[in-house]
């Protein structure tokens, strides 16, 4: 595909200097950096500007176009290309319109736009025949060709190469034959007919006139391209190796890689897979030095088309002299201007975008900020909360306690009382006894104490159940709460009415239904839940 398209490039560059005379194009960018072959173009686009000439207008962008064409912006080759040809006008047969025309047909065939290709290089046929220029009859017919090869219609494109070739050997254009004949061993090639293949391209060889030029090593590679693909391996190897020799010596990149590439391809047909490799790997550090350059060079290229715009008011009184019609001009004027309203449109947006974004984001941050305070400020609310009515429970069951003792302690006075032998005290004391006893056992206080536990602690029921390796029962229960509010084992006996032994046989046995061991604090696992 790279010999293919080199050789398009190769055979237009031939053709360009007998078809602008003194006024083509005559730079390279080889030698020349991006930015001074610019600079020529453009110092020689503002001296033919003052001109009223519309073949020196058209000239000039011509030149500009080729300039995109070789740095790869083809938008905008194709651009200049087109406004050269509305300069010159449609009636206009002259070699600079064919040269556009052929321009035109060039860049899209290496865009594969195989169709357009197709399509101005039979407008170039057409005004070849119509200026009887035999030599550009014959490269409109070479293309035509190339374009059809790359649909694969090969019949078509065997008939005008071949065609072409009768028109370059009635010339005696040697160059002229000798690429005919590679793009006819091209097509054999894509066949794989390869034996028609090389004999096509040693012919193109054998016309070739330089044994010093890139196309040299082009032929040269396709030749051991075509050796390799008839597993004649061996002869293969000397031609790539001599394309790789030119190559090094013309300082040409793209050849030398592509060399590098068929001979990988030539050692590992050979078996000598280790030749192949480094061959491989010299042809991906080449490759890829050849497509930094390349995109270096279209950066530039498009920096420098930008700048070329602020002389589109000129342009527009160029068009005018030309007699271009006003819709045309007015489109380009729009053109100009939308480009720099949407420029910017577009910076204001991306500002405006982002201090709106600063400020949502800052006040999303307070809000947090916020959010977190009132948080904190909830947080020590609740540990507040918690503190006071833990300090309730515990002085509820203080109360309790010293409420119990205090009536149980009564309950025993009077009761010692009642061994005296006065009848009516008895009677009064027994009544009074009753009523103590009744009140000791009321679950009011109890009920109370519950309630107020269960605001402090709501998930300290559920917790233990689920815990416990038993059901607990109702007292059990009871002495976990009281334990875990980190009550003596003689207030806990008072709350409960029991003695301190019964209390110690009542933790020993919540203690056996708990999942703990005989080394763990009780009171500590309780307060854990």
């Amino acid at each position: 595909m790279f010999s293919k398209l080199f050789l398009l490039y190769l055979f237009i560059f031939f053709n360009t200097a007998q078809l602008i005379s003194q006024e083509a194009v005559k730079f390279d960018v080889a030698k020349d950096s991006i930015d001074l072959v610019f600079i020529r173009l453009n110092e020689r686009l503002k001296s033919e500007l003052k001109s009223s000439d519309a073949r020196t207008i058209a000239t000039a962008h011509l030149k500009l176009g080729i300039f995109c064409q070789e740095n790869e912006v083809y938008s905008e080759a194709i651009n200049q290309f087109n406004k050269a040809i509305l300069l010159l006008g449609k009636e206009n047969h002259e070699s600079l319109f064919l040269e556009l025309v052929n321009r035109l047909g060039i860049v899209h065939l290496q865009l594969k736009n195989y169709k357009a290709a197709e399509h101005y290089f039979r407008i170039g046929l057409e005004e070849a025949l119509l200026q009887k220029n035999k030599t550009q009859l014959a490269y409109a017919k070479s293309n035509l060709g190339t374009s059809f090869e790359k649909q694969q219609r090969y019949d078509e494109a065997l008939k005008f190469q071949k065609e072409s070739i009768e028109l370059y050997s009635a010339l005696k254009d040697a160059e002229g034959v000798s690429i005919v004949y590679e793009n006819i061993g091209s097509v054999y090639e894509d066949l794989e007919q390869y034996q028609k293949a090389l004999g096509y391209f040693q012919k193109s060889l054998q016309y070739h006139t330089s044994t010093t030029d890139a196309r040299f090593a082009n032929i040269l590679n396709n030749l051991g391209d075509v050796y390799r693909k008839s597993k004649s391996c061996k002869e293969g190897l000397q031609y790539t190796q001599k394309a790789l020799e030119i190559s090094k010596i013309l300082g040409h990149a793209h050849e030398e890689a592509s060399s590098h590439k068929d001979l990988a391809e030539n050692f590992e047909c050979m078996g000598n897979y280790a030749l192949a490799v480094t061959h491989l790997n010299e042809f991906i550090r080449i490759d890829k030095e050849n497509k930094r350059v390349q995109n270096a060079n279209q950066g530039r290229a498009l920096q420098i088309i930008y700048d070329t715009k602020e002389k589109e008011s000129q342009i527009q009184w160029l068009l005018q002299n030309s007699k271009i019609d006003r819709a045309q001009k007015a489109i380009l004027m729009v053109s100009v201007v939308c480009f720099f309203i949407f420029i910017l449109l577009g910076y204001t947006y991306v500002k405006k975008k982002r201090i709106q974004t600063e400020k949502e984001t800052k006040y999303k941050q307070q809000l947090l900020q916020v959010e977190l305070s009132k948080k904190h400020l909830e947080e020590e609310n609740l540990q507040r909360e918690v503190a006071v009515k833990n300090a309730s429970l515990s002085r509820y069951s203080l109360y309790i306690s010293q409420k119990n003792k205090m009536l149980a302690d009564f309950a025993l006075t009077l009761k010692n009382s009642l061994e005296r032998n006065n009848i009516d005290l008895k009677r009064k004391l027994k009544a009074l006894i009753k009523e103590i006893d009744f009140n000791l056992s009321q679950e009011q206080e109890w009920g109370e104490f519950m309630v107020l536990f269960q605001e402090t602690h709501p998930a300290y029921q559920n917790q233990i159940n689920s815990k416990a390796l038993e059901v607990l029962s109702p007292a059990e229960f009871r002495l976990s709460i009281l334990l875990r509010l980190g009550l003596s084992s003689k207030e806990i006996a008072s709350i409960l009415r029991l003695t301190p032994d019964s209390v110690r046989v009542s933790r020993y046995r919540l203690r056996k239904k708990l999942p703990i061991t005989s080394k763990e604090d009780l009171t500590a696992f309780l307060r854990s839940i």
